[in-house]
């Protein structure tokens, strides 16, 4: 189990992050989301141990981890980190670099685990290349591999799939999550990207202005943001005024969150808007309107013609996603 207590840690005069305090169970995964530079990979480095907090502590299944103000080289045994500049050695093959830091008594055990870590990370026909003649995707790869060798029961990822492949990314984030549920180990992985964290975090943690803003199970973060800016961080979102969307309310301030996949055309609905554009997304497009004087999207099977007026309906969870706000919504 991991518990951060009360963690404090600035730059000079700024404040990096603040009173930071959770846990997290063991072979849970946790997603560490939210806008740039809130401080997601300080964090990472914090619990590795790479850096000294002014405030708080860390513990590890009770240990406490040690700061470099404790010990020269950050480092648990049972904690990985793979950073975004990852550390592969050049000059060797792939199945070397894997298996660099197993124990050479164990040559049969490592050869499977560099075997079922080869497939997990979408590398068999790569074993005895030589690092150096490798994309940057595949070391990505190779690094995620050498990190995941000697088992660690906690696994720090930087935004792990930044340089893979779009073809690849799918089928490797499911053999990954897969494999640490599997081997019940722990993962914490910053990202950017939705489809990082919807499927696969069991809990979601954002950041913003040096605290954490959310921490709740998953699900229940997309299904009830807090906020626009923790629905935002999930994708595309309407912020509606109740009024625009003609529902009674004694409130001018009340606006409701609405994603674009729960938006209807309906020729029996009351509401009705303007298409001014559609964006092909593959299995569908993305429909932008205007609803009086507002911008909003929604999702259709096909594209509609430009300047056409449509009647929607929409079909949401009101009281999930309900906020009472004091200024504009964002756009």
């Amino acid at each position: 189990m991991l518990e951060v207590k009360q963690l404090n840690f600035s730059y000079a005069d700024k404040s990096i992050l603040t009173e930071i305090d959770f846990s997290l169970q063991q072979g849970h995964h946790l997603a560490l989301i939210g806008k740039s530079g809130t401080g997601k990979s300080t964090l990472l480095s914090l619990i590795n141990g790479n850096l000294q907090p002014n405030k708080g502590e860390i513990y590890w299944n009770k240990q406490k981890i040690f700061n470099p103000n404790h010990q020269l080289v950050a480092e648990h045994d049972n904690i990985k980190y793979l950073t975004q500049e990852f550390n592969v050695m050049p000059y060797t093959t792939v199945s070397e670099n894997i298996k660099e830091h197993l124990s050479r008594m164990y040559p049969e055990k490592n050869e499977s685990i560099c075997k079922r870590l080869l497939n997990v990370v979408e590398l068999e026909n790569f074993s005895n290349v030589k690092v150096k003649k490798l994309s940057g995707g595949q070391k990505q790869r190779v690094a995620l591999a050498k990190v995941l060798a000697k088992k660690p029961e906690l696994l720090l990822l930087d935004e792990p799939f930044s340089h893979i492949d779009v073809f690849l990314r799918n089928q490797l984030r499911r053999k990954l999550f897969s494999y640490l549920k599997e081997e019940n180990i722990t993962c914490i992985f910053a990202t950017h990207d939705p489809d990082d964290f919807l499927s696969y975090a069991d809990k979601c943690l954002i950041l913003d202005n040096a605290k954490i803003h959310d921490f709740r199970p998953m699900i229940e973060v997309y299904n009830q943001p807090k906020s626009q800016l923790t629905a935002l961080l999930m994708g595309e979102v309407n912020c509606l005024s109740s009024e625009l969307l003609q529902l009674e309310s004694n409130n001018c301030s009340e606006i409701f969150l609405i994603y674009p996949n729960e938006i209807y055309l309906s020729r029996q609905a009351s509401v009705e808007v303007k298409i001014k554009n559609n964006f092909f997304k593959g299995s569908h497009f993305l429909i932008e309107a205007m609803l009086g004087s507002k911008k909003m999207f929604f999702s259709h099977s096909s594209a509609l013609p430009k300047n056409s007026l449509a009647k929607v309906e929409f079909n949401f969870p009101k009281e999930k996603r309900k906020l009472i706000i004091d200024s504009d919504c964002i756009t």
